[in-house]
């Protein structure tokens, strides 16, 4: 599967994070890892300040890899949606600047999105593609056509891979 390559702006992004292993309580898509457990506190949260924030048609998983992250198996996951301005964002969330940058684009559906994206596509893709990762995260888009857990068969989901030209 070829990615779409596009330009995108900074993004500011508000939310929850975990530092840690992720998988610890439980592998794989579950509800009940430190990923689930995060967006059900995400959920939580904008549930009980409804009044406040408005339900975002967008939101986002972040995954930030740190200098021991394929040593330790620890990175950083955040989940949030976007805001436009950094003084918008509650003093009991997290603000998360994503830089500018090129991304490689995959849309994501049903099994793939649980599947090891990472070594089937990306790296599959990076090793002829003329490219390499630009910056140590990637994100996933949440949006209408993510129909839940229980509906990932029926669900879409894009991925953006931080890019730039190899270096000779």
């Amino acid at each position: 599967m070829e990615p779409r390559i596009v330009q995108k702006e900074r993004m500011l992004l508000v939310g929850l994070d975990f530092f840690g292993d992720p998988f610890q309580l439980s592998s794989g898509w579950t509800e009940e890892n430190e990923i689930g457990r995060l967006w059900a506190r995400l959920i939580q949260y904008m549930k009980e300040k409804e009044l406040q924030i408005p339900l975002p048609e967008q939101m986002f998983e972040v995954h930030i890899e740190h200098f021991d992250t394929r040593v330790k198996g620890h990175f950083e996951v955040f989940v949030g949606f976007e805001i436009e301005k950094a003084d918008l964002a509650p003093v009991d969330l997290v603000l998360k600047v994503l830089p500018a940058n090129t991304f490689a684009i995959y849309t994501l559906k049903g099994k793939e999105i649980s599947s090891d994206w990472e070594t089937l596509l990306v790296q599959e893709w990076l090793s002829k593609s003329g490219y390499e990762i630009a910056d140590p995260f990637n994100y996933q888009l949440y949006d209408e056509r993510f129909k839940g857990m229980d509906r990932l068969h029926e669900s879409e989901i894009d991925l953006y891979i931080p890019i730039c030209k190899k270096k000779a």
